[in-house]
């Protein structure tokens, strides 16, 4: 059901729809780049690119992606593709909805940003960093944010009914007996 309440979350909803937008776009080219190794030797690839982006060789998530990329098959990169594609997908509708606001599209992000929080949190007892409190923060923020939404929507959607039954006259129904 689409909600139209004049600009009352207009800009808040389209700055997240913006950001889950961006970030889908992402995740969908990272898919046509796995898709574009099939038949290459992923590794000489990875390490092309690195070198071209000027990464340290020696930093733990460079050898940790050069030892992946040594193992990775064709099988294993279509695989990939097709979970980035989903993922993609998923990311691009929900700010679709959420530029339209579409409720759906509310409780969606709500829901989808509220799955990471606890993974998150962990990350953060295990290996504390300022990146990783700035991703928690945000993504807290912006689930409070939507969270808030949500309420507020519902509490005008309310509001909105109760004005409606009484400008036509209804009365609501009690069991008692008016004796």
């Amino acid at each position: 059901m689409k909600q139209k309440f004049g600009l009352h979350h207009y800009f808040g909803l389209r700055a997240v729809a913006v950001f889950e937008f961006i970030k889908g776009f992402a995740v969908l080219l990272v898919g046509l780049g796995l898709l574009s190794l099939v038949g290459k030797d992923v590794q000489e690839s990875v390490d092309r690119m690195m070198k071209l982006l000027h990464f340290d060789p020696a930093w733990h998530w460079c050898k940790v992606l050069l030892n992946d990329a040594s193992t990775m098959t064709d099988v294993k990169l279509r695989r990939l593709a097709v979970v980035a594609f989903a993922y993609s997908a998923f990311r691009i509708i929900e700010a679709y909805g959420l530029w339209f606001e579409y409720h759906w599209a509310e409780w969606l992000a709500v829901i989808s940003a509220t799955i990471y929080l606890p993974w998150e949190i962990t990350h953060l007892f295990h290996k504390a960093s300022i990146q990783g409190f700035s991703v928690f923060i945000g993504n807290l923020v912006i689930v409070a944010y939507l969270a808030y939404v949500l309420w507020d929507n519902y509490r005008v959607r309310f509001t909105k009914k109760m004005a409606k039954g009484a400008d036509s006259g209804t009365q609501p129904t009690t069991t008692e007996n008016p004796e």
